[in-house]
């Protein structure tokens, strides 16, 4: 038996899940994945961008040096490092949905119980912990919601999903600047609201769908024919034989009512194998570089900003309207990645972060500091968004989740190691405001053109279908199915 229905479609073939899935359109139930999955993220990003104003916050009021100020970001990553890699491995064995809850309920409780700290020690631990849970939390999202998104979308889908995090770093602006600064327990209260992941995640646990694909590869074809037939019916189709006729876009498509038996386990491949071993390396590159960037600039700008001689109001206010360009970033990237594909998205948007950074250091003036990082907000953040969407298409079902984990474990390395950087980069330029800032962000430009050239080397993957993972990296876009338009189902609405 096939993981399919046993009607075969017009050449004769019979139609897998994943084939019923890639030709749908996009519906309510898939916009209600997306953006639950999306508010999952949101509250990610929300507690990553609340720390870089705890960090301003408690320098100030606690009176702490830039080494501890360091060790208060990195040790998030730290634990991001290691959740994301092992929240990887786990998702495939245990699935993405389950591992989805798990991570939010971690990283709220720790998040919540951090506002309760009454010395650095304390809130480095529950960092770690916090850590923990967003590390894994991130790439085992945006593999759920890739494996379901039908294939001609499927990048801007998850493009979308990453622009969350923008909706949760400018929720965390706003706390920041108006919230903390309101009192010396601010930050505190700002930490408390951090607690909201540990309640939505019975949301995730009880209200989103199981990858079909995870299904599917642990003989679990029951659930995993329920979970396509329920994608099915909000499109309008209903139960019967399948029938696709290329030739005729209005074709009715109905799925016949049949027992599936279960299929053995695919058998698991490995992310170093020859035909993955070149796309996992060129992938753990660009989520190193990126992340030293983005994570030493904007955990920082901030603290920088107060060190520069504004004051903490304003200094939060100013990181506020940077944080707002980070939503356009994403809704150009969503566009762009269908358009001219993953690849090429991906290295001009990282292109013109390393430009953006450099703007940057050379900013002087409170109108170019603010363009500056607006600038680096919008092509940092749409760099984002193309990573996110390529990652789960390189890597078949058996290690999706593997691959992506690995590559952002990896990633959170230099997240850990770019909060500790800056305080010695900044004093080797002569301190904040007298040129720290041209060598923090130079380097930060480095590695983003670097990241670039190993965006390169990546397959392009727009039009592919998910599971197709082919060994040479340069492959281009395949032709897309003749039946990619809205399936007409006016007779089967009834």
């Amino acid at each position: 038996m096939t993981d399919s229905t046993t009607t075969p479609d017009a050449s004769g073939a019979p139609l897998t899940r994943t084939e019923r899935l890639d030709r749908l359109p996009f519906t309510r139930r898939h916009g209600k994945l997306l953006v639950g999955s999306g508010i999952g993220w949101a509250l990610d990003a929300m507690d990553v961008g609340l720390i870089s104003f705890v960090m301003a916050a408690l320098a100030v009021q606690w009176q702490l040096d830039h080494t501890t100020i360091s060790w208060i970001g990195s040790i998030g990553f730290v634990g991001m490092a290691i959740g994301a890699t092992l929240g990887g491995l786990v998702a495939d064995k245990l699935g993405r949905r389950q591992v989805f809850a798990i991570t939010l309920l971690v990283y709220g409780v720790a998040t919540g119980a951090s506002a309760l700290v009454g010395s650095v020690a304390a809130l480095i631990v529950l960092r770690f912990v916090v850590g923990l849970g967003l590390g894994a939390e991130l790439p085992v999202a945006s593999t759920l919601v890739s494996e379901y998104a039908p294939r001609r979308i499927r990048g801007r889908v998850v493009v979308l999903l990453e622009a969350f995090w923008a909706v949760g770093w400018i929720l965390a602006a706003c706390i920041g600047a108006f919230i903390i600064p309101l009192s010396d327990d601010g930050w505190r209260w700002a930490l408390l609201v951090g607690i909201v992941p540990a309640v939505y995640a019975l949301v995730v646990r009880f209200g989103l769908p199981e990858s079909v694909r995870f299904l599917e590869s642990k003989g679990r074809t029951a659930e995993a024919e329920r979970a396509v037939r329920e994608f099915e019916a909000s499109a309008g189709i209903t139960a019967g034989d399948v029938e696709r006729d290329s030739a005729a876009p209005a074709t009715e498509v109905r799925i016949e009512e049949t027992e599936t038996e279960p299929t053995a386990p695919v058998p698991r491949a490995s992310i170093w194998s020859r035909p993955l071993r070149g796309r996992t390396l060129a992938l753990w590159i660009v989520w190193f570089c990126i992340n030293l960037s983005y994570y030493g600039a904007f955990v920082w700008i901030p603290t920088l900003l107060v060190a520069r001689g504004f004051d903490l109001v304003r200094a939060f206010e100013f990181t506020l309207v940077i944080t707002l360009a980070q939503l356009p970033g994403y809704l150009v990237a969503a566009w762009l990645i269908e358009r001219i594909g993953r690849r090429i998205t991906l290295a001009v948007f990282l292109v013109g972060s390393a430009g953006a950074a450099a703007f940057y250091g050379l900013a002087t003036t409170e109108p170019l500091i603010i363009a500056a990082g607006m600038l680096l907000s919008f092509f940092n953040l749409g760099a984002w968004g193309a990573l996110y969407a390529i990652g789960p298409e390189l890597y078949p079902t058996s290690v999706r989740g593997t691959g992506t984990g690995a590559a952002a474990g990896f990633g959170r390395i230099a997240s850990i190691i770019a909060p500790l950087i800056v305080p010695p980069l900044v004093a080797l330029g002569g301190g904040a405001g007298a040129g720290g800032e041209l060598v923090v962000f130079g380097l930060f430009a480095l590695a983003f053109l670097v990241a670039a050239v190993a965006a390169f080397t990546l397959p392009e993957r727009m039009g592919r279908a998910l599971d197709e993972v082919e060994p040479n990296a340069t492959d281009g876009p395949a032709e897309v199915p003749a039946h990619t338009g809205p399936i007409d189902t006016s007779s089967a609405r009834g």
